[in-house]
């Protein structure tokens, strides 16, 4: 599921769900999971960066992995358990952002989205090119390569 929340960026959301799904396809660290991709402007993901990482700035993309809570365990109704196993979790973009890299780096818009994408797909995957002495950044190229990103 992709969701444009925010307004300053024109974009159509919905041309990534296709992206995504062949994101989740190719990264077999995914499992054959789910996740959500959310366009938010800056001032929602500088409030998300605060609340989360206790940064006060906007950033990129940030990634939300799910883990199910006991209710939601607790509950157990058919399917709903069945995707709290599969779904991975959420991709917050800042469209604003984004457009900002995209000029920067040469880049269209889309293209810079994809690879935000793809680069919060891997933080859901367990990456941290913070603490990983450069993992996740090979396989994020491994990957733009394969992708045709």
């Amino acid at each position: 599921m992709i969701v444009n929340l925010q307004r300053k960026v024109k974009l159509e959301a919905r041309p990534f769900a296709g992206f995504l799904a062949e994101v989740l396809a190719a990264v077999e660290e995914a499992g054959g999971g789910e996740a959500a991709v959310a366009f938010v402007s800056d001032r929602r993901m500088r409030e998300l960066n605060k609340f989360f990482r206790g940064k006060d700035g906007t950033t990129d993309v940030l990634s939300f992995p799910h883990q199910p809570d006991e209710f939601e365990a607790a509950l157990g109704a058919e399917g709903q358990q069945e995707r709290a196993q599969t779904f991975l979790g959420d991709i917050v973009i800042s469209a604003e952002q984004a457009a900002r890299q995209a000029e920067e780096n040469g880049l269209s818009l889309e293209a810079e989205i994809k690879q935000l994408i793809l680069h919060g797909l891997l933080h859901l995957c367990g990456y941290d090119h913070e603490a990983d002495h450069g993992e996740m950044n090979a396989r994020e190229l491994e990957l733009r390569d394969k992708l045709g990103i």
